[in-house]
């Protein structure tokens, strides 16, 4: 048996395989994702005179006392780097968790002195990808009052503003409300 008949089926098979999987179906998936859902395959991007402020997918550092701050990140070496999506890996009972846990809530006390609430999970911990743009309603209305006070606004005003972004689970049975903190901070910024 002459070895060219035996590589020459395979070679074959394998550059049709890399055509069909390698390039056919990657083209054919983005273009129905670009013609059914054209804002999520852009990255969700949300654009301002023009310009793009962010994705709704992806959290940013939000740090100045007249935003809501959203989970903080565990990618390095910046903060909400997606290049670098990832959690700390972290246990629950390793000590450097709890010191971090521990800064976090120091951070926020210090923030808000006047905040005698309990601190939500949430704006304590990283979740799995150290990218979530998504906050608890509990976690947005921690912070109405040190938002209220920055800005110089009515606390109702800006309670107001997180009831009307709470975004309700996608099914009723999957999932919890959520707040996306871009959103959230673009609606404060429009009625500051």
């Amino acid at each position: 048996m002459n070895k060219l008949s035996i590589v020459r089926p395979a070679l074959v098979l394998f550059a049709a395989l890399t055509l069909l999987v390698g390039v056919a179906y990657p083209l054919a998936v983005t273009g129905a994702a670009q013609a059914l859902f054209p804002a999520q395959a852009a990255g969700s991007l949300v654009v301002r005179g023009g310009k793009p402020v962010g994705s709704l997918l992806i959290g940013q550092n939000f740090s100045e006392p007249g935003h809501f701050w959203g989970r903080p990140s565990a990618t390095s070496p910046m903060p909400y780097n997606a290049g670098a999506s990832g959690g700390s890996n972290l246990g629950p009972l390793n000590p450097a968790l709890v010191d971090a846990v521990k800064g976090r809530i120091e951070a926020l006390r210090a923030a808000d002195p006047g905040n005698s609430a309990p601190v939500p999970i949430d704006l304590v911990t990283a979740s799995a990808s150290g990218l979530d743009p998504d906050i608890s309603p509990a976690a947005a209305r921690y912070q109405i009052a040190r938002v209220a006070r920055a800005r110089k606004l009515p606390p109702e005003r800006v309670a107001a503003l997180v009831e009307q972004n709470v975004e309700a689970p996608w099914l009723p049975v999957i999932g919890e409300p959520v707040v996306n903190v871009l959103r959230l901070n673009l609606a404060l910024d429009a009625a500051h």
